[in-house]
């Protein structure tokens, strides 16, 4: 009987061929520049207009409204790949300018995407999308239309290993450890415009609430196996102390609105702080008073991360008065948003609340 055992290749059984390799990863994903554009007319044209542009412009003068209240804090919230596709310098610039006080996202986000480009490694646009298997052979990992270079995000794994190696071994909430990935790339990244290191300089808190789903992941398991066998202590990533932090800081913040990109974890958790509050005895505690989200998550499936912000005013979450859903694909509209609020300045009066100091 003939044996039709398929072995699934390894790591080191992959030998990529270099010159396709090259080819395939010859056009880097260029970041957009809120500063280099003025979207404030075509946001106010959009306001005279239906459907989607409206419902984009009532978002973008909400995010004003936030930017203009000196009692709000706000927070970015992002799930999904908009990092890798071209928004990330679009965040960046929103930390640097002082248009957000703290940051809810994706492992992926904040380690495969921004860290990633932070040591020194690009994105790419898929000028071809050939079969998954050859790029597979070639080490090349797909987003959509967009690459990564497998062998340098495996350079994320160790050197987030590295830094753990580094650290008094301790539980760390992702907040704690995304601080010290930010003061490592301070002395060896290559990027100035990277958000991690951006919100170590200002003191913005970045949570990851499922931190290891991503190439973190990856270098602390080793680092707690690696320990193991050495019979040493290691680190952990405590996601309870993620909670408690970012709920900390909600009962102190007061006020707060939240830019929401996508849906998922980073969503829940960052509407949740206010229900822990609660629970925590601070029945004064305020629902975020501003709220968008910007989506394409269909409604209909009941799931967190298609619920609207009406629903999550059922929890005791938002404020229904000053919230709106945007369901549009975030990359394709929140330039337009982000630009404008750029342009109208309001950010250029606002105080700096530097939250992640208050963990010092």
């Amino acid at each position: 009987m003939t044996d039709t055992t398929i072995d699934t290749p390894t790591r080191e059984d992959i030998r990529p061929n270099d010159t396709r390799k090259r080819e395939l990863l010859s056009k880097q994903v260029e970041h957009v520049d809120i500063r280099t554009f003025d979207a404030r007319p075509i946001i106010d044209a959009m306001d005279k207009m239906s459907f989607t542009s409206r419902d984009l412009a009532r978002a973008t003068g909400i995010y004003n409204q936030m930017l203009a209240d000196p009692d709000c804090s706000i927070f970015l919230v992002v799930a999904g790949s908009t990092s890798a596709a071209g928004c990330m310098d679009l965040y960046a610039e929103l930390l640097r300018s002082n248009m957000i006080d703290g940051i809810v996202a994706t492992g992926a986000t904040i380690v495969d995407m921004d860290f990633f480009e932070g040591l020194g490694h690009k994105h790419y646009q898929a000028l071809e999308v050939p079969d998954d298997d050859t790029l597979r052979s070639l080490l090349i990992d797909r987003i959509y239309d967009t690459y990564i270079d497998e062998e340098e995000l495996q350079h994320v794994d160790h050197t987030i290993f590295e830094i753990a190696e580094a650290l008094p071994a301790k539980p760390y909430s992702s907040r704690a450890f995304i601080r010290e990935m930010g003061r490592y790339l301070v002395e060896h990244g290559k990027k100035d415009n990277s958000l991690v290191k951006l919100a170590y300089e200002h003191d913005v808190p970045i949570f990851c609430p499922a931190f290891t789903d991503s190439s973190a992941g990856f270098g602390l398991v080793k680092h707690q196996v690696d320990a193991m066998k050495a019979g040493r202590p290691y680190l952990t990533i405590d996601s309870i102390a993620d909670f408690r932090e970012l709920t900390d800081i909600k009962i102190k913040a007061g006020t707060t609105g939240l830019l929401m990109i996508g849906g998922g974890v980073p969503k829940n958790f960052i509407q949740d702080t206010v229900v822990c509050a609660e629970i925590l005895g601070h029945d004064d505690v305020e629902v975020h008073k501003y709220a968008i989200q910007i989506t394409v998550a269909d409604v209909r499936d009941g799931a967190c991360s298609s619920s609207t912000l009406q629903e999550a005013a059922s929890w005791g979450k938002v404020n229904t008065g000053i919230e709106q859903m945007v369901f549009a694909e975030a990359g394709s509209v929140m330039p337009l948003l982000a630009s404008d609020a750029y342009h109208r300045g309001l950010w250029k009066d606002r105080v700096k609340r530097r939250w992640g100091a208050i963990f010092d």
